[in-house]
């Protein structure tokens, strides 16, 4: 089934509290879908992660081990609670245990679960695919394909039913249906939009061949459908559906491209649009007013700079130190376990926010103009979740930051009235600008130098849209350099890819700040995660 990006899911969100969306938002959802697995019956959980990927070092100090303990609690990626969560899953009596295991994973970011309830084990594996989404892989070592944009009925078979098959073969209310043949058992996966009723589940019940059936429910905000399609999937075919349909500039698309994606109106998208804008707004006010968590590296820095700036005592550059500001107040929230945005990823959560709120504040841009501008920022986010990925941990800094610059960049052309030309030639500059940054964090822990690059970031995003607005010649085409983005992070070694095993992670520096924070966690509650 063909897939395309949705902005809602891919790009902008998911609203969360946490270090990192392919961490904590990524792994809250796939314990999510894992508790739906084991029918809410969860005893034990054994989390496998293997040492050839990135987990093995950072899943606690990024938030590996609190999403996925808030997914098996049932809990949402905001939930208030997430920062508790070890005192949390102690009182709901679930033993998890962490172990490193070379199992020859594909992928950096897999995660392999071993699940025991009162009458049922399962296994799982799962992937986090970057900016909050995730795969599954596998159940019970039998191969499946869920995205978490579907209800998922996963029927267990003793062995292939032949009446069964032929029953679910005439129905046509499902989107699809996978029929799977593992070592062990049989296993049928039907995927829908909708709810399954009662009444299917007595009648998929009433077939002897049928041990289990078990109903994954949905963890992105936008449902996949069958027969997708979208108005354009790549610059190309942009290009031509405005030649056809007249000179729209790309916030328009955006929002064209996201209605006819997610199946909800014009208006819808819009509301929903602006309800992201809200949330970022809160996000930066409430970062100004201070923030503060134990288990951190940063002070609360952003309150400071904002009395600088009102004092004059800062270097003149009006919209420069508004962004500033913004991204690091933005950046602040995240550290502290407030509620964010991840746009497109926690990591980067300041950068395009920052700009494009920014300069929205410094131009006096109302709801409607800042809603164009995100849309503009959301349909780059899209070519890039299409040719490229958000995810650090297989291509660097500049899947994060670097995508951040360059949605930014096209926001803020539009809401200077830039064309579309413009548009597009500030994204193309400010991802070129980006290309090879590196991952590599103090500590293990998302906040240095993140937050200099998500103000490098951000500051990139005005350049390039003032570049842009001056006509400055981009000279390659934005899918070209996404392709080029691609291919960097093919060839960049894992050490420099989130994994702490290189660059600035590695220096003394580094190391002592990570000795200082073990004592942090040592003083935490009681340790629910066994390793």
């Amino acid at each position: 089934m063909v897939s395309f990006p949705s902005i809602f899911n891919d790009v902008l969100g998911p609203v969360m509290r946490g270090p990192s969306s392919s961490h904590s938002a990524a792994s809250l959802r796939i314990g999510r879908m894992a508790l739906d697995l084991m029918d809410s019956d969860i005893k034990s959980v054994t989390v496998d992660y293997d040492p050839n990927g990135s987990l093995v070092t950072t899943h606690l100090s990024q938030g590996s081990d609190l999403g996925l303990t808030g997914g098996i609690l049932g809990w949402e990626t905001d939930d208030t609670r997430l920062p508790n969560y070890r005192d949390e899953v102690i009182k709901a009596g679930i033993d998890i245990e962490v172990r490193y295991l070379d199992y020859g994973a594909e992928h950096p970011n897999t995660y392999q679960l071993t699940l025991r309830g009162n009458q049922k084990e399962h296994a799982m594996t799962a992937i986090s695919t970057g900016g909050g989404m995730i795969e599954v892989q596998k159940i019970d070592d039998i191969p499946v394909n869920m995205k978490g944009d579907y209800y998922e009925i996963v029927i267990f078979l003793k062995n292939p039913d032949a009446g069964l098959s032929a029953w679910l073969s005439k129905d046509n209310n499902f989107d699809e249906v996978v029929f799977v043949e593992g070592e062990k058992k049989s296993l049928i996966n039907l995927k829908s939009r909708e709810a399954p009723t009662k009444n299917l589940i007595e009648e998929l019940n009433s077939y002897s061949s049928v041990i289990e059936l078990r109903i994954l429910k949905p963890v992105l905000p936008v449902l996949a459908r069958k027969n997708l399609k979208v108005p354009f999937s790549s610059v190309q075919e942009m290009e031509e559906y405005r030649n056809e349909y007249g000179e729209m500039s790309l916030g328009e698309l955006g929002a064209i491209y996201e209605s006819e994606r997610s199946g909800l109106s014009i208006s819808e998208v819009r509301d929903r649009m602006s309800s992201l804008i809200k949330t970022m707004e809160d996000s930066i006010q409430t970062g100004l007013k201070g923030t503060h968590y134990r288990d951190r590296i940063l002070h609360s820095q952003s309150p400071r700079f904002g009395d600088k700036m009102e004092s004059g005592d800062l270097i003149p550059g009006d919209v420069l130190n508004r962004i500033i500001l913004y991204v690091s107040s933005m950046m602040e929230m995240k550290s502290s376990m407030g509620v964010i945005v991840a746009a497109p990823t926690a990591g980067s959560c300041g950068a395009l926010p920052g700009a494009v709120l920014g300069v929205s504040d410094a131009l006096n841009k109302n709801m409607d103009e800042r809603i164009d501008a995100m849309f503009a920022a959301g349909m780059v986010g899209v070519f890039i979740a299409s040719g490229a990925t958000f995810a650090a941990e297989e291509a660097g800094c500049m899947a994060e930051c670097g995508s951040g610059a360059s949605m930014g960049a096209a926001g803020i052309v539009l809401l200077n009235g830039g064309n579309y030309r413009q548009q597009m030639a500030a994204a193309s500059m400010a991802l070129q600008s980006s290309l090879g940054m590196t991952c590599d964090t103090l500590a293990n822990r998302v906040e240095a130098p993140c937050l200099g690059r998500n103000v490098t970031a951000a500051s990139n995003a005005l350049s390039s849209a003032n570049m842009a607005l001056a006509d400055y010649d981009d000279l390659v085409p934005l899918d070209q350099v996404i392709g080029a983005m691609r291919q960097v992070g093919d060839l960049m070694p894992r050490e420099l890819c989130c994994t702490g095993l290189g660059g600035l992670a590695i220096t003394q520096a580094s190391k002592e700040i990570e000795e200082k924070l073990k004592d942090v966690q040592s003083s935490n509650s009681q340790q629910p995660i066994k390793n």
